[in-house]
């Protein structure tokens, strides 16, 4: 696994080599970083705003409440098939287990 690099670093690296007269090369490799890695970061950054890098194993708060709603989801369904076992057995025959 790769350093980790925090969500500072990372707006600043992008910054970086946003200026003009810097590359994204140059960059990279004064900061010490992979080859293409801004570009991932760049990426990130513009389809994620204010949401890029959570870090630390955090979720972003769309992803977070995306596995919210299934766990709740599948919680549901075993609640809805339990409910449906019961309906079953409270409308059999009552005479059929009575041995008439």
């Amino acid at each position: 696994m790769g350093k980790r690099f925090d969500k500072e670093f990372k707006i600043e690296a992008v910054r970086l080599a946003s200026e003009p007269g810097n590359t994204q090369s140059e960059i990279e490799r004064d900061l010490g970083i992979s080859q293409g890695i801004i570009s991932r970061w760049k990426r990130e950054l513009r389809n994620d705003g204010d949401q890029a890098f959570p870090g630390k194993g955090r979720l972003k708060p769309d992803d977070d409440e995306l596995r919210r709603l299934k766990r709740e989801n599948e919680r549901l369904r075993q609640e809805r098939d339990i409910l449906k076992k019961a309906v079953a057995i409270f409308s059999e025959d009552p005479n059929r287990y009575s041995g008439s």
